[in-house]
């Protein structure tokens, strides 16, 4: 049998990535990008004149079968190889980013009737306007007792799938009740491509509260919730849940014409990007956390035990790994963070310094921020530009800067946000050490550790922690390429379990970041004062940011005092 090779299909926040992945060793033989047509809907339905409200984040669906239709041809192209050589076919997605489909499985969206509701389109992991729901499951499963909520570190986020239905189900009832199934986009996109609709155990067990004991919370809970919620775990979530890794069937007809690749390739099921990035790395045992970095960060962590941490987005049994417990938490952004600095906040000058020395702005930044030591700038940041993640599960916080003066430079500032994202790193890694959950070293991957090597020396400095980054500029790919030859199995040149593919396809670099002492000192020093910041502002002692926030969303007409 000849060299064999898989697909992995990374979908992210802006775009989707195809990358053709040899089975041998993990070389990645050729990638190609597809930048979605529309983007990230957040201010106005396509074709339409319908405004969104905030904290609205939405996607079209046929954007996804763009990178297919698009990617997957020009990685064969690119690379010459035979389709018959490629055995299998992955992908990984954000999450939780979700959707209502009809009877047929198609997104409601795509219905006439129903395009002008806002409510019948793809809800983006970031998608944060069901935090009122999300107060309220919380609530109500702290009063009930409800046994699943320390699982989630004692809080469900406006991000994950049970908030955003009762949403749709308080907002649109029409919509919810014409919804047959909400399904994860990830595995809406394998139900395209196999005629086969399956929910993955990662998205199920992280994002819509599934248990693999206990199943979905009762009917009890969910009638307490609202009555019209009871049956919702037998009828719009019902599905089979089934392992990562597992076939979900052959490329169809039309998905082979699409793609190019052979009828009958094998497909896995559906994953999220950041889970699949952990054995992509060689990350297979406990105590090395694995930070996939990029608009924002999860971080995964492998575990033997059931543990209750606070602010964790979930704990699941065989989530990443058979065989272990993963751990999720997260940022709610960070490179996004960096982003909206550079194209809201940086002085014209900064832009032509950056244009006349041949280099990008955030490259221009870095380097003039790297001159100056911890501590030396004198700011200090909050990271919570679009709410905290974890530990403190709120996306009604925002950003913070303090320190500033008639002096301060824009690549101070700069500083202090990597800084503070940093800390943020910090406090999940603390919240897992602290309770029993092994923290040994980090593990970095996604476009931000591949581009920034002052923000990854900060991470260690900050963390005390070893850092070693992954080899692969698309990490996420490279898992779900891994997943898809664990479909394939080992009798078409597959592997059968995900520990096989990952000691031979995992690949980090040699360069391993060290903590330097004197920096770690400081930033200990200043990391406390971060400390007492995170809990003025996030625990509740003043909700100033609340308050504004409230301001903000009863002011959509504003008053133009200046005409």
């Amino acid at each position: 049998m000849g060299e064999k090779y898989t697909i992995g299909v990374d979908y992210g926040t802006e775009s989707g990535r195809a990358v053709l992945v040899s089975l041998k060793d993990g070389r990645e033989i050729a990638d190609h990008v597809t930048p979605y047509p529309h983007g990230v809907i957040d201010d106005m339905l396509p074709n339409s004149s319908i405004k969104l409200e905030h904290e609205w984040a939405l996607q079209h669906p046929t954007d996804y079968l763009e990178v297919l239709k698009q990617s997957i041809p020009a990685v064969m192209k690119a690379s010459g190889i035979n389709s018959e050589d490629v055995i299998g076919l992955g992908i990984d997605f954000t999450a939780c980013t979700m959707l209502p489909i009809d009877p047929q499985g198609n997104p409601l969206c795509f219905n006439e009737e129903l395009k002008n509701n806002p409510h019948s389109w793809v809800k983006l992991w970031k998608h944060h306007a069901a935090q009122d729901e999300a107060n309220q499951i919380n609530q109500i499963a702290e009063t009930r007792g409800e046994e699943f909520l320390p699982r989630y570190g004692g809080k469900i986020s406006s991000e994950w799938m049970i908030a955003k239905i009762w949403q749709i189900l308080d907002e649109a009832p029409e919509i919810y009740e014409q919804t047959d199934q909400f399904v994860e986009a990830t595995d809406w996109v394998i139900s395209v491509l196999t005629d086969n609709l399956l929910r993955n155990s990662c998205t199920a067990g992280y994002k819509a509260i599934w248990h693999k004991q206990d199943g979905y919370p009762g009917k009890a809970f969910f009638h307490d919730l609202d009555p019209r919620l009871t049956d919702l775990a037998e009828t719009k979530l019902r599905g089979d849940v089934v392992p990562l890794g597992t076939n979900a069937g052959g490329l169809t007809e039309k998905m082979a014409a699409l793609t190019g690749l052979p009828q009958g390739t094998a497909v896995a099921v559906g994953n999220v990007d950041a889970h699949a990035s952990v054995p992509a790395v060689g990350v297979v045992t406990p105590g090395k956390m694995v930070m996939a970095m990029g608009t924002s960060i999860c971080h995964m962590l492998l575990g033997t035990d059931e543990k209750q941490v606070e602010g964790m987005c979930g704990v699941v049994e065989d989530g990443i790994i058979p065989g272990l417990y993963g751990y999720e938490a997260g940022q709610s952004a960070v490179g996004d963070i960096f982003a909206w600095y550079v194209n809201q906040g940086v002085p014209a000058y900064v832009h032509d310094a950056a244009e006349e020395e041949g280099v990008s702005v955030h490259q221009w930044l870095e380097q003039k921020a790297a001159y100056y030591m911890p501590g030396e700038t004198g700011l200090l940041a909050l990271d919570w530009w679009n709410g905290n993640r974890s530990v403190l599960v709120d996306t009604e916080l925002s950003g913070l800067l303090i320190g500033a003066t008639l002096q301060t430079k824009p690549e101070e500032i700069y500083r202090a946000l990597l800084e503070a994202t940093a800390f943020g790193t910090r406090k999940i890694v603390d919240a897992f050490h602290e309770n029993s959950v092994p923290v040994d070293e980090l593990y970095a991957c996604g476009g931000l550790p591949q581009k920034n090597k002052l923000l990854m020396q900060i991470y260690a400095d900050v963390t005390n922690r070893t850092i070693k980054i992954a080899d692969s500029k698309q990490t996420p790919a490279l898992g779900a390429a891994m997943f898809a030859a664990v479909a394939a199995g080992a009798r078409n040149g597959g592997y059968d379990t995900i520990l096989e593919a990952a000691e031979k396809m995992a690949r980090i670099k040699d360069e391993i970041i060290t903590p330097i002492p004197e920096n770690v000192a400081v930033y200990e020093k200043i990391y406390q004062e971060y400390s007492k910041l995170h809990d003025y502002f996030g625990r509740g002692e003043n909700n100033v940011m609340k308050r504004l926030m409230a301001l903000r969303t009863v002011t959509d007409n504003p008053v133009n005092l200046v005409n």
